[in-house]
């Protein structure tokens, strides 16, 4: 495979290492990460360059239920700590099932797992307002404890119990973009930016600091494509091609659309905020920064997909 070669950024949804509550396992995802390298290889077969790029967001909830119920006999994990945590696991993941289907079909290709910092702006409106949730369901005195003892902010969630938030503020570039083009060039599959990153702030000239957040991993995806000068930005969702009217009668599936379609489209209310809205604003975002073509479909999908024979694509107007 040569320099020149297409350059593909996926995405995969945290939720698509977890099929159901029956397999929330180590093994369980493994065997879904496996299924997902199978997919991704055929990629990398076809004369694609890849850099995956993956969710965290259940495996972030289990790391975080973990250290609430060490509570009071160990440190509890800081956020920025739990990403990294999960990068290089799910990332280990990801680099053995690559590199096991890599060598069983005979491809000159290597994968290694990078872990990320992403930095965020202190000044983000996302950190006076924290609203992402993370982490178990509590009752509220066992929530207002934590609060207390850990700095925490809680919420009471939906009926359903009180959760920790916290801020989800958007990336503004990719701190270790060089390592990652220096492993692309040198023809390895690249994993990165897993779970959106390590959010860090720049308190002074090349001085990072990690923050208690999380970011998008839709939004930090795009954000690593853009700078890498990706061809396509593909993120891998539950469904072959979006569509608007979802489940009603006059559904209509959507195969190739401009910038301005997708945002009418988004404006119309016609995705689900929390579920294919981001990613859709995600992709405007993407192809509006660096005028290449952003793409949705499901990991089955996703070769043909690239090959234009499926899937949705977002284009420049």
């Amino acid at each position: 495979m040569t320099r020149d070669a297409k350059l593909a950024v996926i995405a995969v949804g945290g939720n698509a290492l977890i099929h159901d509550g029956k397999h929330e396992t180590i093994p369980d995802q493994a065997v879904a990460v496996e299924q997902s390298a199978a997919h991704i290889a055929d990629v990398v077969a076809a004369g694609w360059r890849v850099v995956v790029t993956h969710g965290s967001g259940p495996q972030i909830g289990f790391i975080l239920r973990r250290s609430e119920l060490a509570f009071g006999e160990v440190p509890p994990v800081p956020m920025d700590y739990a990403c990294a945590d999960l990068q290089g696991a799910i990332g280990y993941m990801f680099q053995r099932a690559l590199g096991n289907q890599f060598r069983a079909r005979g491809i000159d290709a290597r994968a290694v797992a990078v872990v990320t910092q992403v930095l965020v702006d202190p000044a983000d409106k996302a950190f006076g307002k924290p609203s992402k949730p993370v982490g178990s369901y509590m009752d509220e005195n066992k929530a207002r404890l934590l609060a207390n003892e850990l700095g925490w902010v809680v919420t009471e969630d939906a009926g359903r119990g009180w959760r920790r938030v916290v801020p989800s503020p958007r990336p503004r570039s990719i701190v270790d973009i060089k390592p990652v083009k220096a492993l692309l060039d040198a023809n390895y599959t690249v994993i990165a930016c897993g779970g959106g990153g390590i959010p860090v702030v720049e308190e002074s000239p090349g001085h990072f600091v990690g923050r208690e957040a999380v970011i998008d991993k839709d939004y930090a995806s795009g954000l690593l494509a853009a700078e890498l000068g990706a061809d396509v930005f593909l993120i891998s969702t539950g469904v072959a091609q979006v569509a608007v009217n979802f489940n009603q009668p006059d559904e209509r599936r959507l195969g190739r659309i401009s910038v301005t379609e997708a945002r009418a489209h988004d404006a119309d209310g016609q995705f689900a905020e929390g579920s294919m809205a981001p990613k859709i604003r995600a992709i405007i975002e993407f192809v509006e920064r660096s005028g290449a073509t952003g793409l949705i479909t499901d990991t089955p999908n996703m070769g043909r997909a690239l090959a234009g024979e499926g899937g949705t694509h977002i284009v420049p107007d």
